[in-house]
């Protein structure tokens, strides 16, 4: 290649239409005086400045001299000058107003640089003359038409128009049905200040409809900031809300297997998690189910497969397997529940077999969960969903024949209290299911290793309060039957409380 162009390497002058105009430079200054004194001339600056610092003339520079000299009432308030075609239509602006995209402001540039409107001569005379006076007795200048091609298949006419009227007002409202196309074509516009108020409409506007597309959305934009809002709405919503409608369909596979990883994840107990993730492989294999199915009917779905190999061993279902893998299915300590899985045909027999085992070895011990160490990823995790409706709730949960019940209240205008205690299978008010499928234990005293959390949302930030991880040994009589309390002052609604502890070894 060297050999067929000897002098690559040498600086050469890049002719630009017939008129040897200069071009927007993409880079710093290469060297072409020609053309850096044609640029100078163009947008008004003294060459003799520049030649002190040539590598500081570059877009940048360029798009804040045409920002600062086109802010002018007067201009603004003249016929539109500018015309842009683009999606079929034409498109009546003001030059004063392109420099808030930066798009609009390099094709207006560049219209410029290629002669297809008014010489460079009258442009640096439009641009620095300030007097409304010399404004009204110049001769009209011809407007200037550039061309905008668009392929994103999310920008539609509308939300388009949208999108050039913020040019023109900062506050129009933006329908949330409307706010991806918009955002779209702030992307590509490279109109920042809207794009960044669109995010901030979607990460205030997340429902289990709209969280899928905003969080596709946030992927391919690379807009970090809205990927984690949707990935920590779902951590909450994902078991209490999206769980109970057909929406969890639309959640896509890499997002969920995010959230069920995640250990601020809330849910009401793991099994309440698994049959939220059971469900949504469900309606991935029925695309045409409109309601939620009860577990029966999961149940005899998934037991539909051939009896030789589980769900998840099959080709439908290896693919899922780090889904389920991020569940703690030994925190399923309930007998009714584990007959569940049992007779479910979904999991391989070697996670029964070990799940059962782990339960055996903690019951001849008294308890102790030997094979758990850290709380945030192992612990077994119950929650409490405290609403404008219901500002109290309890829950009364039974692990290897030791009773506790996890309570949360409203004492005070914004302040919440959040507690466990330990009670005896005796005590009044027990439910009777509870200890249908539940051993009991005599031993006065249990060692637990616990942390309560509360989130909620406030102003489109998750608020978070959590106690420290506390050992302590829980017996029947105040004060040891009863944990240390987190108290809380919000104005959030919901709180999600979460509880998670551990038996140790005692």
């Amino acid at each position: 290649t060297k050999m067929l162009n000897p002098h690559k390497d040498r600086l050469e002058r890049r002719i630009v239409g017939s008129t040897n105009r200069w071009r927007i430079p993409k880079e710093p200054f290469c060297g072409d005086l020609l053309a850096l004194s044609q640029m100078c001339k163009a947008v008004g600056v003294d060459f003799d400045d520049i030649m002190k610092n040539p590598d500081k003339l570059c877009f940048s520079q360029i798009q804040d001299f045409f920002t600062e000299n086109c802010k002018n009432k007067s201009i603004q308030s003249r016929e539109p000058d500018v015309v842009l075609e683009c999606m079929g239509s034409k498109w009546d602006l003001h030059r004063s107003q392109l420099s808030q995209s930066e798009t609009l402001t390099k094709l207006y540039l560049a219209a410029l640089a290629q002669g297809t409107g008014s010489s460079a001569k009258d442009v640096e005379r439009i641009l620095h003359d300030q007097s409304p006076r010399k404004i009204k007795e110049r001769s009209p200048i011809k407007r200037m038409t550039i061309y905008l091609k668009i392929n994103d298949p999310a920008v539609t006419r509308v939300a388009f128009a949208t999108a050039l009227k913020h040019l023109y007002l900062s506050e129009v409202e933006i329908d949330l049905n409307d706010v991806l196309g918009v955002l779209a074509s702030a992307h590509i516009l490279q109109f920042s200040h809207l794009f960044q108020r669109c995010v901030a409409i979607m990460m205030n506007g997340l429902t289990s409809s709209s969280i899928k597309n905003f969080y596709l959305a946030g992927c391919k934009y690379k807009e970090e900031q809205l990927t984690t809002a949707c990935e920590k709405w779902l951590e909450m919503n994902l078991v209490p809300l999206v769980g109970m409608q057909v929406h969890l369909r639309k959640i896509p596979q890499e997002l969920l297997h995010k959230v069920l990883k995640s250990p601020r994840l809330f849910t009401f107990s793991e099994f309440h998690l698994l049959k939220t993730t059971l469900l949504w492989v469900f309606l991935q294999r029925n695309q045409k189910a409109q309601t939620i199915p009860n577990l029966e009917a999961m149940q005899t779905f998934f037991s539909s497969f051939p009896k030789k190999c589980c769900f998840l061993e099959q080709d439908a279902g290896q693919s899922l397997m780090p889904l389920f893998l991020c569940l703690r299915l030994h925190n399923i300590t309930s007998g009714e529940d584990l007959e569940m899985l049992r007779h479910l045909n979904f999991f391989p027999e070697s996670w029964l077999m070990r799940i059962m085992a782990s339960h055996y070895q903690a019951l001849e011990s008294g308890g102790d969960m030997a094979h758990l160490r850290d709380l945030d990823t192992q612990a077994v995790r119950f929650g409490l969903h405290l609403n404008q409706q219901y500002t109290t709730q309890s829950k009364t949960i039974a692990v290897y024949g030791f009773f506790f019940e996890l309570k949360g209240f409203r004492h005070a205008t914004n302040a919440y209290s959040f507690y466990m205690q330990r009670i005896r299978h005796t005590d009044l008010g027990l439910s009777s299911t509870v200890l249908e499928y539940s051993p009991v234990s005599l031993r006065a005293e249990r060692l637990v290793k616990y942390e309560i959390r509360a989130q909620t949302l406030v102003d489109g930030k998750w608020q978070e309060f959590r106690t420290n991880q506390i050992t302590q040994k829980f017996g029947f009589s105040k004060p040891s039957c009863k944990s240390h309390t987190l108290k809380i002052q919000t104005v959030g609604t919901p709180i999600y409380a979460s509880f998670a502890f551990i038996f140790p070894v005692s």
